[in-house]
């Protein structure tokens, strides 16, 4: 895909594909590898019902991990 990174993120609604160029990895490669939580700056395209996000940008979102409020979920 000519350096292309495509990253697929799925939940209960569905699917989004992460489409990131080979300048903006690049440009943000050391967020990619070392972060836990990344905030993405992008537009979004559909094509064929399914959804793409085309990402200009990366922010580190890690700091606030510690503050996020979640719920323990049992799936017995």
């Amino acid at each position: 895909a000519a350096g292309v990174m495509f990253v697929t993120l799925e939940d209960e609604t569905g699917l989004v594909n992460l489409i990131v160029w080979p300048k903006v990895i690049e440009r943000y490669r050391s967020l990619l590898l070392t972060s836990n939580l990344l905030l993405v700056k992008g537009y979004v395209q559909q094509a064929d019902g399914v959804l793409h996000v085309i990402c200009d940008a990366f922010y580190d979102a890690s700091p606030i991990l510690p503050d996020l409020k979640t719920q323990s979920r049992d799936f017995h």
